[in-house]
């Protein structure tokens, strides 16, 4: 089977990101990168229902070159951030707590000093279809500048990182501050780390976890 490992990647944290509550039903989607190939999501199918031989494999132009099923509706925006991004999986999600601050802010502040995982505060950016070539042009311009998350206007998130586990964290990094942010605002005006600390958190998470 074309891509196996990453077939089989796709549908562990498919499950995963329907049990962490970072989707409901059967949106958002997965996919990760080998070469030149990627594995993606179908489109429209139960996660509890997927296995391995239900993920596609398409080309950087989003053409099938393995799987019967149809791909995900959102592959324009994947390919896209593969062509323009040297990043190895790209998640996206509707978590509740980020499409909420979706709707109502410009961006996710730096709240927390983890926000430094996602390359500083993430952008919001402006609404469009889904699964339209301006959904991606959007995508990819929030990632700009060093950025591994970006929220989509109205929509969810799309995360990426050199593996699959890396851009799955930072999904549920994005969630984690996201609601902290909601709660934090019921009380009063959240207190903001300047942009030399997060530059700071920037550079020592550079060898976080190195020996």
């Amino acid at each position: 089977m074309l891509l196996q490992e990453e077939r089989e990647q796709v549908v562990d944290f498919s499950l995963r990101m329907l049990h962490d509550d970072l989707t409901v039903g059967t949106s958002g989607n997965i996919s990760v990168r080998r070469d030149e190939l990627v594995a993606i999501t179908p489109s429209g199918v139960d996660y509890r229902a997927l296995t391995p031989g239900s993920i596609c494999v398409v080309d950087l132009d989003g053409e099938v070159v393995d799987g019967a099923m149809r791909p995900s509706t959102e592959i324009p925006m994947h390919t896209t951030v593969y062509r323009e991004y040297e990043v190895g999986a790209v998640v996206h999600t509707h978590p509740l707590y980020t499409s909420t601050l979706s709707v109502v802010c410009d961006e996710l502040p730096a709240v927390h000093y983890m926000v430094a995982s996602l390359g500083g505060p993430v952008p919001v950016v402006p609404y469009a279809t889904y699964g339209t070539p301006e959904l991606a042009a959007n995508s990819v311009a929030g990632l700009a500048d060093g950025h591994t998350a970006v929220i989509l206007q109205n929509h969810g998130a799309t995360t990426v990182g050199d593996t699959l586990a890396d851009a799955y964290t930072r999904s549920e990094y994005l969630e984690w501050m996201c609601r902290m942010y909601y709660q934090a605002r019921l009380y009063g005006t959240p207190n903001i780390l300047p942009d030399d600390e997060v530059a700071r958190v920037v550079e020592r998470l550079r060898s976080y976890g190195q020996r």
